[in-house]
């Protein structure tokens, strides 16, 4: 049977299913975060401009305009680009003087709390709360020793953490309060842009991220003297041509990304624009269909809709969200177990505190029944449908694709 082609809402029978056909219904593989690309002519007439000025990292021109375009965007002071978002993890972290422990979700991208680790502080994981996936101020609270010296708390998936609850937090027992921005440029709480909450925010311009500079990175705050140091420690401490003042490393961002970035930044309303009507479609179809949950956005609030997250309940569904991300994966539909396993169960987090799970209950369930659904404007309309067909007929079938799946993995071993 030849496959669907891309676009096809051909509806999916159970033999139809490349679990069962062995042929996938999308001829190449659909990934969770594939690139947005934004204007070619534009990027290669920066590119041609770079080329033409010789000048290619450094704080080049490109750099700067990146940077005050950001600043207007977020609605902040200071926005200091990077070469990418863990180095830019690492400089706030070091500019903002944590050392000891410091207070951070296990259910994020592990590049969180290496951020602190590869600097000798030590994480200390914290549960979060079921529904919106972000940390529980109470359980925060619960773990501030006389060795917390700051919180680094997470807007997972775009949505903004509890940042009123966590900055009285801070306030009262003298913690520095920092960001992992990482999903949430384009997003606000209260009308308030992600950018300027808590010391400072870092945001990740990664390939796979709304906005992208092929790789990159920034820290944003509105404290001038951190803003200072974030900058000398990102180009190895110089404070001028012969001195250096601080520890520094290289965390510069090259004019080439800063060509995509601005270009990306061109086109982000029309990125947004797709996610959000895949994210709406993605809602229609599946929210109706039994064991599966659509994580809410705030749609009062400027969201970038750039994760499409359902999670699994196996009990309703019939299905564990491992056997749907294998159907899926059998159709070239790549979804994403994100968060799994949780950073504590990751190494050296794992070597280091093995009880750290004693205290993670939601973040240990989370991890066992999220997935993420690609999304973008790589895809379409016809794409999102396809994928939600592909999810009804195995929900629908759930007895026949376990003993399928069965048999493939005896089959395999």
């Amino acid at each position: 049977m030849a496959p669907l082609p891309s676009g096809s809402t051909q509806p999916v029978s159970s033999a139809r299913l490349g679990l069962f056909s062995g042929t996938p219904a999308f001829a190449e593989p659909l990934h969770v975060g594939r690139p947005n690309l934004p204007d070619r002519e534009r990027l290669h007439e920066r590119l041609d401009e770079i080329l033409d000025r010789r000048w290619l990292t450094n704080n080049g021109p490109l750099v700067q305009a990146f940077e005050r375009r950001l600043s207007l965007f977020f609605g902040v002071k200071h926005c200091i680009a990077m070469c990418n978002g863990t180095i830019g993890l690492e400089i706030m972290i070091r500019a903002a003087g944590l050392k000891g422990e410091v207070i951070v979700p296990s259910f994020t991208f592990v590049a969180t709390a290496h951020s602190l680790q590869w600097q000798g502080i030590q994480p200390v994981f914290c549960d979060v709360d079921p529904d919106t996936h972000s940390l529980d101020p109470k359980r925060v609270e619960e773990l501030i020793t006389p060795n917390t010296t700051g919180i680094l708390a997470v807007h997972t998936w775009g949505r903004v953490a509890e940042v009123e609850a966590l900055q009285e937090l801070a306030d009262r027992h003298g913690l520095v309060l920092l960001f992992d921005a990482a999903h949430a440029l384009g997003c606000s709480s209260k009308g308030r842009m992600v950018g300027s909450f808590g010391a400072a925010e870092c945001f990740s311009m990664h390939a796979t991220k709304v906005l992208n500079c092929f790789e990159g990175g920034a820290v944003t705050t509105d404290d001038d003297e951190l803003a200072e140091r974030i900058r000398f420690m990102r180009n190895f401490g110089f404070a001028g041509k012969d001195r250096v003042e601080f520890l520094g490393s290289n965390g510069k961002m090259s004019e080439i990304s800063a060509a995509m970035g601005l270009t990306s930044l061109d086109a982000l309303p029309e990125f947004i624009a797709a996610n959000r009507r895949h994210y709406e479609h993605y809602q229609k179809a599946l929210s109706p269909l039994q064991g599966l949950k659509v994580y809410e956005h705030e749609r009062h609030e400027h969201q970038n809709y750039h994760y499409v997250v359902v999670e699994v309940d196996s009990g309703e569904a019939g299905l564990t969200r491992d056997e749907l991300v294998r159907t899926l994966e059998a159709d070239n539909v790549l979804a994403r177990r994100y968060f799994y396993p949780g950073a504590h169960r990751m190494e050296p987090y794992r070597s280091l505190q093995p009880q750290a799970f004693r205290v993670l209950p939601e973040t240990e369930a989370l991890s066992q029944r999220v997935l993420v659904l690609p999304t973008g404007s790589a895809m379409d309309d016809e794409d999102v449908a396809q994928v939600c067909e592909i999810l009804r007929t195995a929900l629908e079938n759930a007895a026949q694709v376990r003993t399928q799946l069965i048999r493939l993995e005896a089959t395999h071993d």
